[in-house]
């Protein structure tokens, strides 16, 4: 019994712990912007990061608590698989938006919502009917934008942005081993927090730390 009170509850535990951290980031990274465009890319991926946290800390929360709320359940689940897809496209964004990329740059930032919204209907449709091309899904947004990301000029962040990848990519093995592996799923969070946490980290520090240091210098 307290082995299955700990297994349920340690979810919970991973992404609540950042709910409010996250908000934190979006206003830094809102404060650091120089101009209305940096703003709104720096809300759009604040926001992505708030929701990924605390859908998924209700989702659980409530999966704790299933006995009585499985309607709502099942909501909260879909809600967290879709929540996902805006994640990741929400993450690429300050790249698309702020830096200097290749020809198909302005299609991507498109392109990749376009992605998200697509993998909503699916979620909509065959939610856990059909979990490798879920999963595939996932990886395929996940890693065709980065092919535009990475012909960037600068390519400062490159590095982070790649070791952020791997992070994520370790933790589905584990995300895939959930009743296999003993605290598969908590582990899986803990490899989402510290993934973002390194994209968020090369974010701030190449794509608006640095912009706003030069900005103060030549003013």
């Amino acid at each position: 019994m307290l082995r299955t009170a700990i297994l349920t509850r340690l979810p919970v535990c991973t992404m609540q712990l950042l709910i409010g951290p996250s908000f934190v980031g979006m206003a830094l990274l809102h404060w650091l912007s120089a101009n209305n465009w940096e703003k709104i890319t720096a809300w759009v991926y604040g926001m992505g990061l708030c929701a990924l946290f605390l859908v998924s800390t209700v989702f659980h929360i409530i999966t704790w608590k299933k006995s009585h709320m499985r309607s709502v359940e099942h909501c909260f689940h879909m809600c967290d698989r879709v929540v996902i897809y805006f994640f990741i496209a929400a993450s690429y964004t300050p790249w698309l938006n702020l830096r200097e990329l290749g020809p198909l740059t302005a299609h991507m930032r498109w392109f990749i919502w376009l992605m998200a919204v697509a993998g909503t209907i699916y979620v909509f449709n065959y939610h856990e009917k059909y979990k490798v091309v879920e999963l595939a899904f996932y990886l395929t947004m996940g890693f065709f934008p980065a092919l535009v990301v990475t012909s960037m000029n600068n390519t400062d962040g490159l590095y982070e942005l790649a070791c952020g990848g791997l992070i994520y990519c370790l933790g589905v093995v584990f995300f895939k081993s959930d009743g296999v592996i003993p605290f598969a799923h908590a582990i899986w969070h803990v490899f989402v927090v510290l993934a973002a946490a390194v994209h968020y980290y090369a974010i701030w520090k190449y794509l608006y730390r640095s912009p706003r240091a030069e900005t103060i210098r030549d003013a």
